[in-house]
């Protein structure tokens, strides 16, 4: 049962949905994975990595969107997490995603990235995205750029340090 009141979306591969308590293990095991979350913000113990997952939780509650567990709609296992991303200190909403082990080079960051959008433009009426993204990120920058976002400016990011922000294109132009 979902933790939030996330809406359930389904892409031809994926179910994008509301964090479940059964999804804590594989967000927990991701964040504390140094190298693969650098760029997310990686946790280096399970406490903090837990506060994430609730924080999650949470800001689903505060503004209405956060981060949706990609599932895969085969095995029905947490592939990786895509949404809108808002915490106090932020510049503005963001495009998110990251896919766990096992789920790179298989499109699923892409697919989820674009139903994500489409849904905060369609449902929740933004009218603008960006996605930050840490330098040296080339798997994240060449996503956002194959979704047309482009690079906007570099700015330091309350939480994560040096960040580059790419705008996505408005929803008259997706």
């Amino acid at each position: 049962m979902s933790l939030t009141n996330a809406p359930t979306l389904m892409t031809e591969r994926l179910i994008l949905r509301g964090p479940e308590t059964r999804d804590a293990d594989a967000v927990i095991a991701f964040l504390m994975d140094q190298d693969r979350a650098g760029g997310f913000g990686a946790y280096d113990n399970r406490p903090d990595a837990w506060r994430w997952f609730a924080l999650n939780v949470g800001h689903w509650h505060i503004h209405g969107y956060g981060y949706f567990t990609i599932e895969d709609n085969v095995t029905g296992q947490p592939a990786g997490l895509s949404g809108i991303w808002n915490p106090d200190g932020w510049p503005e909403p963001e495009l998110g995603w990251v896919v766990f082990e096992g789920y790179e080079g298989k499109g699923i960051a892409y697919e989820a990235a674009l139903c994500a959008r489409d849904w905060a433009y369609q449902d929740l009426g933004l009218t603008t995205l960006t996605s930050n993204i840490v330098p040296g990120n080339t798997r994240s920058i060449r996503l956002a750029e194959r979704m047309g976002a482009k690079y906007e400016r570099t700015y330091q990011n309350a939480y994560m340090g040096e960040d580059m922000l790419y705008r996505h294109p408005g929803p008259e132009a997706v």
